[in-house]
């Protein structure tokens, strides 16, 4: 390892398989854009829904590509809506339990579960550790790190929301996938960036997604005329 690389301390992106891989896909183009680096873990579920809500097929063999694709795209599937540098994203995949974020000698800022499925809640909540997803969200309560779970899911059952508290408990920041309108959202994507906005703000990263409370009724829907 180079004096470089030793250097380099990761927000570590979990994507499990919940609905709402355009939340994940924000939140990415965020933490570049704040010249953020970044080590991103797909689980096996989300390459479904990916697939699914994309038309993108997440490969290892090729994830530089596909995860531009990805980012590339707004969210209303349009492709090349953004362009992004991915650059300074490490890939790491959700089977291999070695990788460098199951370890907490492994020098992260913490860890980022953008959407979080209930499954993933639970795991994580249960400590059960079976996948680096799972792993990785493990040590970072352990070590006491930043710790956000972007869960989205409705309605939410009681074991969900027990285990939510759970999380709570440990120090994660537990944060529903819920968009706002007082920021005077006018396109699907503008819903998206705002969940994105809230998951960085919680995780103490800059960004301009979305305009922020002022204190002055109808101030949103006056930036939209």
């Amino acid at each position: 390892m180079n004096a470089g690389e030793t250097q380099r301390r990761p927000w570590i992106v979990g994507v499990s398989g919940a609905s709402g891989t355009p939340y994940a896909a924000a939140v990415l183009r965020a933490l570049l854009a704040a010249g953020e680096s970044v080590d991103l873990v797909v689980s096996r579920a989300s390459r479904l829904t990916l697939l699914d809500e994309t038309g993108i097929s997440f490969r290892d063999g090729h994830w530089q590509e596909d995860l531009r694709e990805w980012l590339g795209r707004g969210a209303d599937g349009k492709p090349g809506t953004f362009a992004v540098d991915v650059d300074d994203v490490r890939h790491w995949s959700a089977g291999d339990l070695a990788a460098g974020p199951s370890s907490g000698s492994y020098a992260s800022k913490g860890m980022l579960i953008v959407p979080a499925s209930t499954a993933c809640v639970a795991g994580v909540a249960l400590g059960l550790s079976k996948d680096l997803l799972q792993r990785a969200a493990s040590v970072t309560l352990k070590e006491r790190r930043r710790l956000v779970v972007a869960v989205r899911e409705t309605p939410l059952n009681g074991q969900t929301l027990r285990h939510l508290v759970t999380l709570d408990d440990a120090g994660a920041t537990v944060l529903p996938a819920s968009p706002a309108f007082y920021a005077g959202a006018t396109h699907i994507q503008d819903l998206v960036d705002f969940v994105a906005g809230r998951v960085l703000d919680a995780a103490g990263v800059g960004h301009t997604l979305y305009r922020r409370w002022e204190g002055e009724l109808g101030g949103g829907s006056r930036t939209t005329t």
